[in-house]
């Protein structure tokens, strides 16, 4: 069989895809939405070396498997690419196809890979996977996310607000729910470029202390924070979040850093969380989840190896009985998907804009980790296989919360 037949035939693909095999076959319309080409024999060595997503990706990421059109509208045209759904005839002819090409052309996976060493979610084992991701490069981060340097999923006030608009609007909203007043004491997890930290400082009085496990993050923070004035008030650290000595803030803030703990260890997680807030204080915690606990989820390999070796996703119902489990009583929570799918979109957006300066600060193989992951976790959100959760909990007073008697954290509507 032709190679793009076979391609077409085992991913299940959409008539409005075309596959261009490097043998010289083409297989769908010719005014197709999106053309994928199959550029070399190492394409179908990555597979053979990886059946499924991994493979696939590792023939992107080196450039042997091409997609030419919308990456974002490709997922959506693709769906779940589920390679043991296939039919015998066609499992069979594609896997004699990869064991050729497996010993005719031997691949090694590509050097971006991760491979963190030591016990899993231990604290130098932690370090290596924030460093992988999060240590790319600040100006690399800059053309992505824009001036606001904020790396976690925006909040949109209209659906045409813009990006800045709206990871203003994000951490103003997180500001809200902590019930910040000048004098207050934060603290900012899992902080990243210090968005939050400057934030609370600046527009609500607040003394903010944040850290992060990545050092470049810190260091672009800490200048930051000196160049807008806030050195007074605002502080980030390089340093892990079960380490910081004080306690007895009025407020912890963590903002897209539970993905990275890993579900057996969120009760302790959410005890030291806990152990630092006075009476009365909260807890806002913004992180990507699936959609229930029954929902299954094993982070696929791309994900794995390529952004946040050893994430783990869990559902809001676990994570709101381990902060419950922890002492802290669950006050509100909602679900903001839609949103991230918009955020996504615009650092896809920022990305195209700046392809050719990303190229030649990070490499094309890096580049290219980023379009495809971008691209595929828009996707993710559209359909509803990960959500964005904001589960708010108070430390209790006794029997007090010292919360307002119904949520107002919401703007006054223009």
């Amino acid at each position: 069989m032709r190679l793009a037949e076979l391609f077409s035939r085992t991913l299940k693909a959409d008539e409005r895809i075309q596959f261009v095999g490097y043998d010289g076959s083409r297989s769908g319309p010719a005014d197709a939405e999106v053309r994928i080409e199959i550029r070399s024999p190492f394409a179908l060595s990555y597979l053979a070396s990886a059946p499924g997503e991994l493979g696939l990706a590792r023939a992107y990421v080196t450039g042997h498997l091409e997609v030419v059109g919308d990456l974002h509208r490709t997922f959506h045209l693709l769906g779940d690419i589920e390679l043991g759904s296939l039919d015998n005839k066609t499992k069979l002819e594609l896997a004699g196809l990869l064991a050729k090409h497996r010993f005719w052309w031997p691949v090694s996976p590509p050097p971006q890979e991760a491979r963190p060493k030591g016990w899993r979610h231990s604290k130098s084992r932690d370090a290596q996977a924030i460093s992988h991701h999060y240590d790319v490069s600040n100006r690399f981060y800059e053309w992505v996310l824009g001036p606001s340097m904020a790396y976690t999923c925006a909040v949109y006030p209209t659906d045409d607000a813009s990006l800045e608009t709206a990871q203003f609007t994000k951490h103003d909203l997180v500001a809200r729910k902590l019930g910040l007043t000048e004098g207050m004491r934060l603290l900012d997890v899992g902080c990243g470029w210090g968005g939050m930290v400057m934030h609370a400082a600046e527009h609500y009085g607040v003394k903010a202390l944040g850290v992060t496990l990545s050092r470049s993050q810190a260091e672009w923070a800490q200048k930051a924070i000196v160049e807008r004035g806030l050195q007074d008030l605002a502080e980030v650290r390089f340093m892990d979040y079960r380490d910081v000595p004080e306690t007895g803030f009025d407020a912890v803030s963590s903002i897209g850093l539970t993905e990275h703990i890993g579900g057996a260890n969120l009760p302790a997680y959410f005890s030291a969380l806990y152990s630092k807030l006075r009476d009365g204080g909260r807890l806002l915690n913004h992180c990507i989840t699936r959609p229930s606990d029954d929902f299954p989820f094993k982070a696929g390999g791309f994900i794995t190896r390529y952004i946040f070796p050893d994430g783990e996703l869990e559902g809001p119902g676990y994570l709101m009985s381990r902060m419950n489990d922890a002492g802290f009583e669950i006050r509100h929570s909602e679900n903001i998907r839609e949103h991230y799918a918009k955020t996504l979109d615009g650092w896809c957006a920022n990305l195209d804009e700046h392809w050719d300066e990303a190229v030649e600060e990070v490499g094309l193989p890096k580049a290219r980790i980023w379009r495809l992951y971008l691209a595929a976790s828009q996707w993710g959100f559209d359909v509803n296989n990960i959500q964005l959760h904001q589960i708010l909990g108070v430390k209790l007073d006794g029997v007090t919360s010292h919360m307002p008697l119904r949520p107002n954290w919401e703007p006054p509507q223009a």
